[in-house]
């Protein structure tokens, strides 16, 4: 796909007009990835800002045992790059990042990106929107890592991403999750006894938002 018309098939660009967007194509590449291919390690550094095209991204560290810690999938039309400041033109990977489907990338070059836009606040707000939603995002792996238990982690799960918790093997769920199978299979069943949520051939629906929300939400808070 080239640049351009991958460009007005991302939302962040929508308010662009056609010559600003064909400035974007001009600084721009598209590149495709093989499924379990890596796009970049924790600690690399990158001249580009990074948009996920298609495909399917896992954002993930490892620990000192070279465990790993998931940490949030990125789905298509979506920003990829965690940027730490906007005014320097090297952007630093605080994670790891897996592709976990075949995969196309939007790659910007973010030095003449920040001179043709964000110098001229074009894009600005679009960009801390995104920024700040990261930041929510955060928020959300520490309190599931750190303050969440068993339970409040499926559901969470379970309300936040539904279609990926059904797309994954149960094993792969529990490993996500750092959680036992045995202990998932147990939370479902509590779940499903509660009126949360129905299980039908192996497949996960909302019964009842409200009451899913209830089990995680105002913990850690």
């Amino acid at each position: 796909m080239a640049a351009l018309d991958t460009i007005n098939n991302i939302s962040f660009f929508d308010t662009l007009n056609e010559q600003q967007k064909e400035q974007i194509a001009s600084i721009s590449l598209v590149n495709k990835y093989p499924k379990d291919s890596i796009l970049y390690y924790e600690s690399e550094t990158s001249k580009n800002l990074l948009f996920l095209v298609s495909g399917l991204l896992k954002i993930f560290k490892l620990d000192k045992f070279e465990n790993e810690i998931f940490l949030y999938h990125i789905y298509n039309n979506s920003m990829i790059s965690e940027l730490s400041s906007i005014e320097q033109n090297d952007i630093y990977c605080f994670s790891n990042a897996e592709f976990i489907e075949d995969s196309e990338v939007l790659s910007i070059n973010f030095e003449k990106f920040h001179e043709l836009f964000l110098s001229k606040n074009i894009l600005t707000i679009e960009l801390m929107e995104i920024l700040l939603k990261k930041t929510h995002q955060l928020q959300c792996i520490v309190n599931r890592e750190l303050v969440f238990d068993a339970t409040a982690k499926v559901a969470f799960m379970i309300n936040q991403d539904l279609e990926m918790f059904n797309k994954l093997k149960r094993q792969e769920v529990s490993f996500m999750l750092h959680i036992q199978p045995e202990t998932l299979s147990r939370v479902l069943k509590k779940l499903s006894r509660n009126g949360s949520i129905e299980i039908d051939n192996s497949e996960v629906k909302i019964k009842d938002k409200t009451a899913l929300e209830y089990v995680f939400k105002g913990v850690g808070v």
